[in-house]
């Protein structure tokens, strides 16, 4: 199978989605320029042009609403955040009207407007442009909200959303856009819903969410070196979530640990732990573990950022700890966002 970009294979589900269906339209700020949101939208301002890739100013509120109202009458709008903070701003179009519509009518119409959200990382992007919103949108009834971490799932999930019924928040943490990975061809689905296994393992289970997936599965192989087997599940959707699979795995290796991008309190690593608890409780050998960033927004100061955001490090020594294991590791740090030098 041929190998792609994160990026690159964004670029080319958008691509072949608007190719297949006229009614789709990129919207957002800068989604026309030289650098197209990272290189995701330029090949699709290259081939469709301005009538269907078309920028916007900084005006997310407005830009949300007339999304939302052109969604109800047919059209498929392909809203892009150049930070999902900025998602904070179009809050009452995607909570209030999208995430509601089919719910409001009775099941006759809906609102299949599809948003991707950039999560800054790298270059000290300060704390009002490095939040990861999963959990917030994942708390509302009526939205898809998934969290891709491989080149594959980005474009499968997008395809998915692109040909879906309901209203879809894709969100991408900017330090995976030049990871690379198989990616198929053909514009083939990925469902929501459906976690995937990382990595088999058997000594304990990390469930990880966005870019902390790369983290455990690397946390998992400098593990593996001190003979302890790691099972990682990446969620890949956060509404709906793959209760069964998380499940299975735990009940199977006795251990827990989630790994996020985004805050304990009130977050998806909240939510993991409760539903095992709720399921697989007698499985458990060991409390539950959580990896995520400390409870305080993030500092700007990119080596005081490095610190704040977790990692494989962090991720193996909280298995390490789970395991009651007196093994230490040390794993360099993965530089993804060392080559990035803004704006965004």
């Amino acid at each position: 199978m041929r190998v792609l970009k994160y990026r690159e294979a964004i670029a080319e589900g958008t691509v072949q989605c608007m190719a297949a269906d006229p009614s789709i339209v990129v919207v957002g700020q800068s989604v026309d320029d030289a650098k197209g949101v990272y290189g995701t939208t330029s090949p699709a301002m290259a081939q469709f042009g301005p009538s269907r890739v078309i920028d916007t100013p900084n005006c997310e509120t407005a830009m949300a609403g007339m999304a939302v109202g052109a969604a109800t009458q047919g059209i498929r709008p392909l809203v892009a955040y150049t930070r999902d903070d900025f998602m904070f701003l179009a809050m009452d179009g995607i909570i209030n009207l999208a995430a509601k519509w089919r719910y409001m009518f009775g099941g006759r119409a809906g609102a299949p407007v599809v948003l991707r959200g950039v999560v800054g990382h790298g270059w000290g992007q300060g704390a009002t442009h490095s939040q990861s919103l999963h959990s917030i949108f994942g708390h509302f009834p009526g939205l898809r909200v998934a969290v891709p971490a491989t080149p594959a799932d980005a474009k499968g999930l997008l395809v998915s959303a692109l040909r879906g019924a309901d209203p879809v928040v894709l969100l991408e943490n900017r330090a995976l856009y030049e990871t690379e990975g198989e990616v198929p061809a053909e514009p083939v689905e990925v469902p929501f819903g459906v976690a995937r296994i990382a990595r088999p393992g058997d000594d304990i289970t990390v469930v990880a969410a966005s870019r902390m997936v790369r983290e455990a599965e690397r946390a998992a192989v400098a593990l593996a070196e001190q003979g302890i087997s790691v099972e990682v599940v990446d969620v890949r959707s956060v509404r709906p979530l793959d209760e069964t699979t998380i499940c299975a795995s735990v009940a199977r290796t006795g251990r827990l640990v989630v790994a996020d991008t985004s805050w304990a309190r009130y977050g998806i690593s909240a939510e993991i732990a409760a539903v095992v608890a709720e399921r697989v409780l007698d499985s458990l050998r060991a409390p539950i573990r959580r990896v995520t960033p400390p409870d305080c927004p993030s500092p700007v100061s990119w080596p005081l950022e490095e610190a704040f955001n977790p990692d494989a490090g962090t991720i193996a020594q909280a298995c390490l700890d789970t395991l009651r294991s007196r093994h230490r590791v040390a794993i360099e740090q993965d530089d993804l966002a060392r080559d990035f030098i803004g704006p965004y």
